[in-house]
Formats: structure tokens, C-alpha cells, sequence
């Protein structure tokens, strides 16, 4: 098996900013590609869904795009028990998180500025929302609680999830029981780019929205990209990354399996050992071998891909050169497996998740401990925040001024006006007709505390 292992003192500059930037290459590949599809859903709608359905998912959605009772009665039926149980429990604990956020959410408050000024926000869910819940290596009813579950907590009215078909044309049963459970049942049968394209434009079938969350391949990112003048493409998610911070206090066995979790998502996978120990890098890439020989053979292929090409190990000079590379880096999800990670922790600067410790591994956040697990990649996380409630709500900004308050504010702001240049609104207060000026209910421009 071929596995990277560098040295950070020893990469070029090129070297090093290939590594910063990784699958987001591919992302840029197919830019092009993808424009005529964009284009084609745009003036076609469900028919074109229809024949790229045929073209990339040998599927024939032809009798129906959306989700039926019937659907998700089958689902329910052909589910294995264990599976359910599993469902109900992570989302359970997916759905407590995202309301213990939403508890935190003032949804209107003002405070006083200065006597007689008051301004604060209100806050308001996103009216309509596409999810996007990929499925090209497999399904992923994880995904789908960990986005409906605080769009539906949120508030947001028109919730549209869109996911490839399964190869007989149906839907995947654990996501469609998974989508259920959060009370969404607006699925509808569309993948890649097309499917991001008809929530952009709106089909017959599947509603036009605001705003799209979710991740997926770089076709998928490419048409977020593309279409962000049409639609707000959300958080940047496409192909999966890691980063193990450890020193030689880990468990390397430990390491390898942590190593591979994020790997056997594909071949554009980005997982990284960061350590400061030459001789536990070792250990680890011994490990590494033994821990994928267990896998599936279309898995085991995408961790050796991975780690050839954007994943591997890297040594760094000690754990302050360490530390330095993850926040350079932003990764998607950070786990810190060193002798006090709690010491890490207030270093840590950039990343889309942050797990402590040997028994917090990636797989817990993946799954069930509540926190999202739809996370910014590709560097997006200098910038972006983990999925939660407020990926789904807006904040306006409100205000009230007193007229003794207008009466301290009005000169101030017509001098800046007018050096501005903008004589117009010098006027607005310098000529304001102010003998009917009276107070509003003051009530309302104090500090609310309205959950």
C-alpha cells in the first residue's frame, strides 16, 4: 500500500499548498462538465431529472419523483428492527442537541444604545430549504436526520429533500424512515448536480428554494458553486476529511482505525495523521495495512486511493508546528488524541468539529452523539460553522429611537451625511417636520429575553 508521509519542514512551498488544498481540485475539474446539465434542468425540469436518472444512476424514475404514503409504508415494512432502533436513538440524540441550541436563540431582542436609542435582532427561520442527502457509495440515513432534524427544529417552512434513487428506482428505506422521524416527507428522487439545479429553478415536481444544505460529490459542490447566484448554496460540503492530532501518547492500533474512518468514504477522502513522533507515525502506517485488510474491497480501494493521493501522515517538528498545520489546514473533523487534549483545545482554532480523546473517535460524532455531522471542507471552515439551527434561521436587525433620542442622534448623522455627500439625507432630519413626534409603546424597545 502506498501511503504518504511527509515532513513539514522538508515540503516546498507547492507541495504543501497542494496538500492544503485536496479534493477541492477535483472540484474544480468539472466545472464545465456540469454547466449543460445545469442548463438542461433549467429548461426541462422533471424530464431531464428523468434522463440523467437513466444516464448516471441506471435508474427509472419514470413513474415518480416524489415520495408516496406507499413509500414510506414499505419503508417502515422492509426496515430491518435493529436498524430502526438504531435510527430513532441517534436522531433522537441528534434532535435533543439541535433543540438545546434552539433553546439558546433569542428570537427578538433590544437593548438601549444610548438614552433614547434602542436597536437588537429578530430572528426568523429561512422560509424554504433544499437537502441534499448523497447516496453514490452507499446510503446514508445519517445524513438525512442530522440536516432535517434542525431545518424542522428551526422552523423552516418548506423543507424539499432531494437524494439519488436506488438502481430499481425507488428510495433508500433507512433515509426515507430517517426523513419520517424528523417529520419530513417531501423527498424526492434526484441526485448530483441536476438535483441541486431543480431546487435552484424549481421543476413540476420538486419546489424551488432559498437555500440548500448538505454534502456531496465535486459534482455536487461544482453546482453549488455554480448556482450561487440563483440559490444560497449553504456550507461548503464535499468530499469527506480528517485530522488526527496525536502524539506518541496514542494508541496507534487506535490511530489506524481512526485513520480509516473517514477514508472509506471514497477515493477523493482527505484523512491526515498529524504527529509530532516519527517513531509513532511508523507504528501507525504499520497498523494501517492490517486495519484496511478487514474491509470490503470497493472500501479497502478507496482508503489505499485516499491515502496515495490526498491523505497520509504528517510529522511535524513538535506539537506547536502541529497545531499550526490544523488550524492552516480547517479540516472537517479534528480528533485530538494527545496526552492532555483539553490543553489542545483552546488552540484549536479552525475546524468543523473538535472530539477529544481516545474514547470520543469520529465515528460517535458521525452517528449518534448529537452534535452535525454535516460539516464545512475544504479549508471552509476558517470562514464556516458546523450545521446546526442557525444554518436554517435568519437575523434582521430592529430599532427604535425616542424622540428625545432622535433629538441627540440628528445633527450627528446629518454632519456624516453631508460629508458624504449625501446632501438628501442631511435633509431627512434638517427639514423633518417634528411637531407630531410621538413615543411608540416603550415596552417594546426593552431587552425582551422571548425565547
Amino acid at each position: 500500500m502506498k501511503l504518504n508521509i511527509w515532513k513539514l519542514n522538508d515540503l516546498s512551498p507547492s507541495e504543501k499548498a497542494r496538500i492544503l488544498r485536496r479534493s477541492e481540485i477535483a472540484i474544480d475539474d468539472v466545472i464545465d462538465k456540469i454547466k449543460p446539465i445545469i442548463e438542461d434542468v433549467r429548461l426541462r425540469g422533471d424530464a431531464a431529472l428523468i434522463d440523467y436518472a437513466k444516464q448516471f444512476d441506471k435508474a427509472d424514475i419514470s413513474g415518480g419523483i416524489k415520495a408516496t404514503d406507499a413509500d414510506f409504508a414499505k419503508a417502515y415494512q422492509t426496515l430491518a428492527p435493529e436498524v430502526l432502533a438504531a435510527i430513532k436513538f441517534c436522531a433522537g440524540n441528534v434532535t435533543t442537541h439541535h433543540q438545546q441550541q434552539m433553546a439558546r436563540v433569542e428570537r427578538e431582542w433590544m437593548e438601549e444604545i444610548s438614552p433614547g436609542v434602542f436597536g437588537g435582532e429578530k430572528v426568523t427561520p429561512i422560509d424554504s430549504v433544499g437537502i441534499y442527502v448523497p447516496r453514490g457509495k452507499g446510503a446514508y440515513p445519517s445524513m438525512m436526520y442530522m440536516l432535517c432534524a434542525p431545518a424542522k427544529i428551526a422552523g423552516v417552512r418548506t423543507i424539499a429533500v432531494v437524494t439519488p434513487p436506488t438502481p430499481d428506482g425507488g428510495f433508500d428505506d433507512a433515509s426515507l424512515v430517517a426523513a419520517d422521524v424528523c417529520g419530513v416527507r417531501n423527498v424526492y428522487k434526484a441526485g448530483g448536480a441536476q438535483a441541486i439545479a431543480a431546487l435552484a429553478y424549481g421543476t413540476s415536481t420538486i419546489p424551488k428554494v432559498a437555500k440548500v444544505e448538505g454534502p456531496g460529490s465535486p459534482y455536487v459542490a461544482a453546482a453549488k458553486r455554480l448556482l450561487s447566484h440563483v440559490i444560497d448554496p449553504g456550507m461548503p460540503a464535499g468530499p469527506s476529511e480528517a485530522i488526527v492530532l496525536a502524539d506518541d501518547t496514542a494508541n496507534a492500533w487506535n490511530t489506524a482505525l481512526d485513520m480509516m474512518n473517514e477514508a472509506e468514504h471514497g477515493g477523493d477522502s482527505a484523512c491526515i495523521l498529524v504527529t509530532d513522533s516519527e517513531k509513532f507515525a511508523n507504528e501507525v502506517a504499520a497498523a494501517l495495512p492490517k486495519v484496511l485488510a478487514a474491509l470490503p474491497d470497493q472500501r479497502r480501494q478507496y482508503c489505499e486511493i485516499g491515502f496515495a493521493t490526498f491523505g497520509g501522515i504528517m510529522i511535524c517538528p513538535d506539537m506547536n508546528a502541529a497545531i499550526d498545520f490544523c488550524n492552516e489546514y480547517a479540516v472537517e473533523h479534528l480528533l485530538i488524541k494527545t496526552k492532555n487534549p483539553e490543553a489542545i483545545l483552546p488552540r484549536i482554532k479552525n475546524a468543523g468539529e473538535i472530539l477529544l480523546g481516545e474514547t470520543t473517535p469520529s465515528v460517535l460524532g458521525n452517528f449518534g452523539i448529537g452534535i452535525n455531522a454535516v460539516l464545512p471542507t475544504g479549508g471552509a471552515a476558517r470562514t464556516h460553522s458546523c450545521t446546526s439551527v442557525w444554518s436554517f434561521l435568519k437575523r434582521s436587525s430592529i430599532s427604535y429611537v425616542t424622540p428625545a433620542g432622535y433629538q441627540t442622534l440628528k445633527q450627528p448623522v446629518a454632519t456624516l451625511a453631508e460629508y458624504e455627500g449625501f446632501i438628501g439625507h442631511a435633509h431627512v432630519t434638517q427639514k423633518r417636520d417634528e411637531s407630531g413626534f410621538k413615543p411608540i409603546n416603550i415596552e417594546f424597545a426593552k431587552h425582551t429575553g422571548q425565547k
